[in-house]
């Protein structure tokens, strides 16, 4: 994607390849009727809540990419560093939210869809996944989120004001370059690594959208 050719091939073509299912986890019905301004604001608060309870889970995969990072390839460990280290910031937006909204997180408990994501999450702690499969599925879930939320901030958006800092806080250019950085750790490590590791990669990747379109489903269901 970023033009590096060979380096760069691996994503950007399993994005291809995927397209279809690509396309409905980043423009799936629950943020595009946040671009359009026709959100069920009940379905943005379930989202918010079980986002938060999502991001508390997400702390623990960072880390163990981190980990294996630390192990691996220091190289990237500022990067992935960084990452770790916006996720304090992450989880105090989420409370402040919360509070502005009248959520109170105490009380939130995961739905079905967030307890998959988590469990998946999970098993990245297990010493046998390498660097190159955790460090792609870190790549792929922020990816998600940049498009998705990117979108709703393009020209032509009726965001509602009120879920214009939401957007932003995925959407912005800073956080699109960051995507990028890791995708370009991505496509160093899977160039590096074993058929093996690269097809678990790829079966991650997979993964990582059926899950997110998932957790969309589940924030805009009216059950």
């Amino acid at each position: 994607m970023d033009g590096d050719g060979v380096e760069a091939s691996t994503t950007a073509a399993w994005i291809e390849r995927h397209r279809q299912m690509y396309e409905r986890a980043t423009r799936h019905p629950f943020t595009v009727s946040i671009r359009d301004g026709t959100i069920d604001l009940s379905t943005f608060k379930r989202w918010l809540s079980q986002d938060y309870l999502f991001v508390r889970e997400f702390v623990a995969f960072v880390a163990s990419v981190l980990l294996k990072c630390c192990k691996q390839h220091s190289s990237d460990m500022e990067i992935i560093l960084g990452g770790v280290a916006s996720l304090n910031d992450e989880l105090s937006w989420f409370k402040n939210e919360a509070a502005k909204w009248g959520i109170d997180l105490a009380s939130v408990s995961p739905l079905q869809s967030n307890m998959e994501y988590h469990r998946f999450l999970q098993s990245f702690t297990e010493p046998e996944i390498s660097y190159a499969v955790a460090v792609t599925t870190f790549w792929i879930i922020e990816t998600v989120y940049q498009d998705s939320f990117g979108f709703c901030i393009e020209e032509g958006n009726k965001t509602p004001p009120e879920l214009l800092g939401t957007c932003q806080r995925w959407g912005s250019a800073e956080f699109k370059q960051y995507c990028q950085s890791l995708q370009r750790i991505a496509d160093r490590s899977l160039a590096n690594a074993p058929a093996d590791a690269v097809k678990s990669a790829e079966e991650a990747f997979i993964r990582v959208l059926e899950l997110e379109i998932g957790f969309w489903e589940m924030s805009s269901s009216k059950s």
